[in-house]
């Protein structure tokens, strides 16, 4: 039989879809976020200029103090217990990618595959035991092509190139188009495929026979599921990339590659297991159009990241709760039949599946509206915006009111004008100036390195942050100033300067507060908790996320005390 045939006999079915693994294959929650420094133009410390006329004589004291305290900490790096981004991140990454393998087991591209190859390699083989040796030759020719690429993008761009592009403001909207024409296509409108010449190519080599024929027959189911894998190896590549593991998208790939390959084998060794497969029918297209639901949902997410980096305002915390209610509600009623394609069956009956499938994005899409004035919706708050985008916000009013005396808060901060401190805060968001008023107040200061594409940073802000024991330290025993990161604001050209840390020119904002955290603590990873007191000097060591309330109140209580 030409394998190649054999593939596009199958392509009609496909299994269920879940929400969850498409949202986690995105960035683990917990996983510290990282930004890459490759490429980011950095500025010493000491040279930020002056706030205001008035605080020239206490911003040059302070420039001082703080250039005595960068040189000492940088003495002392070797003794200072920086903490590590989640050090099984790469264990995070394998997970994901295993999850992400198992989601496209039930892809229409693969699954009607399962029992015509076994049934091919045990017909072709002769003997049993022969057709299992094939099958596991099989599976792991799919293991070695799949890591192939994988260890193929790191070797051409590299694990920071591949981690800076994961922050960019340009590939995060490129991945929003590219979901949304994976979603229009899920949706029928075309059909994406890679070119059919190279299918052909590999048929022709698997027609061969033997070792070589049968890995040409994994590299031919490569290519043409293509259309069915791609959304699900384009974000798993992006989230073991964000990582900043030198082998994250190897080590992803390897996943998603095992467990692609493992029901080949298990269903070689126990041939009944094929009679309790399900069998096709009409509501396959409809799992197809479900998955499109998902992927134009998820890439709201990407098109968000930008909106925050170059500030267009465009797409609100309530924009984007609004289009994730729409999309779930749409695809709720779809799946009662209550919406139908041109290419869909009519629906006579509801099977139970779909009843809870359609009972689980109904739900959801209820569950979202209440955030629409301003709940915190902690189960999904990583992935939408910010709570202080939302304009009409019941929720941070209800935490307590703003101790911040009017005639403090009404002071232009620097670059107060772009960004607003999370649940009403009187945060800083330039380090010299909140340097210069925590002397003022003669308070110790926390610096949060943050950033807008930061999943773990909305995280800490949405589901730590409002517990009363953090809030009230945050907001009478502490001065807050956060820096973005990623933040892709030009900096005025008087301001635009050579780094005497990396030798770069520094341009935008996010450049700036890069050179402070990596030329002065030596990471590069957000969220980052520094605790100092008002002359610059640690306090404790610093913390990345915490998951628990009570341990990041220990935290802030052991920078109080040593303060």
């Amino acid at each position: 039989m030409n394998y190649l045939r054999m593939l596009s006999a199958g392509r009609a079915w496909i299994a269920l879809v879940w929400v969850v693994i498409s949202l986690s294959a995105v960035q683990p929650l917990w996983a510290q976020d990282t930004i890459s420094t490759d490429d980011i133009e950095f500025t010493p410390v000491d040279q930020t200029p002056a706030v205001a006329p008035a605080d020239t004589a206490k911003i040059a004291s302070q420039s001082a103090t703080v250039g005595t305290a960068q040189a000492a900490t940088v003495d002392a790096v070797a003794d200072t217990a920086t903490p590590e981004p989640v050090k099984d991140s790469l264990w995070v990454t394998f997970l994901a990618g295993l999850v992400g393998g198992f989601a496209a087991i039930f892809m229409p591209c693969i699954f009607p595959l399962l029992p015509m190859t076994i049934s091919f390699f045990t017909k072709q083989s002769g003997t049993r035991a022969k057709g299992i040796r094939n099958a596991l030759i099989y599976g792991v020719s799919i293991i070695v092509i799949y890591v192939a690429l994988g260890l193929l993008i790191t070797v051409i761009f590299g694990a920071d190139a591949l981690n800076d592009l994961s922050t960019n403001g340009i590939f995060n909207f490129a991945f929003f188009l590219l979901l949304v024409v994976f979603a229009a296509s899920f949706f029928g409108a075309f059909e994406i495929m890679l070119p059919t010449s190279w299918a052909n190519k590999m048929d022709a080599k698997a027609d061969q026979g033997g070792l070589i024929g049968i890995f040409f027959m994994a590299a031919t189911l490569a290519l043409v599921s293509f259309s069915c894998t791609g959304p699900i190896i384009g974000t798993l590549l992006v989230q073991a990339a964000s990582m900043g593991e030198l082998l994250g998208p190897a080590v992803g790939m390897f996943g998603f590659a095992l467990a692609l390959a493992l029901p080949f084998t298990l269903f070689s060794l126990f041939p009944s297991w094929m009679t309790s497969l399900p069998k096709s029918g009409s509501w396959l297209n409809s799992v197809k159009v479900t998955l499109g639901f998902l992927e134009l949902a998820l890439a709201l997410k990407f098109l968000s990241n930008v909106d925050l980096a170059y500030h267009w305002q465009w797409f609100d915390r309530e924009v984007f709760l609004v289009l994730w209610v729409i999309i779930f509600g749409m695809m709720g009623f779809y799946l009662l039949g209550k919406l139908r394609f041109s290419h869909d069956s009519e629906l006579t009956s509801i099977s139970v599946p779909r009843l809870f499938l359609s009972i689980i994005s109904l739900a959801f899409a209820l569950y979202l509206i209440p955030g629409l004035w301003g709940a915190p919706l902690q189960s999904v708050s990583a992935f939408l915006p910010p709570q202080q985008t939302q304009d009409f916000d019941l929720y941070t009013r209800s935490l307590g009111g703003f101790p911040v005396a009017e005639s403090e808060s009404a002071v232009p901060k620097k670059y107060g004008d772009i960004f607003e401190a999370p649940l009403g805060l009187n945060a800083f968001f330039d380090y010299e100036e909140g340097m210069a008023y925590a002397k003022k107040v003669n308070k110790p200061v926390m610096i949060d390195f943050t950033g807008h594409a930061c999943v773990n940073c909305r995280q800490m802000e949405a589901n730590v942050w409002p517990k009363p024991d953090v809030l009230k330290r945050l907001r009478n025993d502490y001065v807050l100033i956060q820096l973005y990161v990623d933040d892709k604001t030009e900096l005025p050209t008087a301001e635009q300067r050579v780094s005497s840390y990396s030798g770069k020119t520094i341009r935008t904002i996010g450049n700036q507060w890069s050179d402070l955290q990596a030329s002065r603590f030596n990471t590069n990873s957000q969220p980052y908790y520094v605790l100092l007191d008002n002359n610059g000097k640690e306090l404790v060591t610093p913390q990345g996320a915490v998951r628990e309330p009570e341990n990041f109140v220990k935290f802030l209580d052991s920078g109080l005390n040593a303060y």
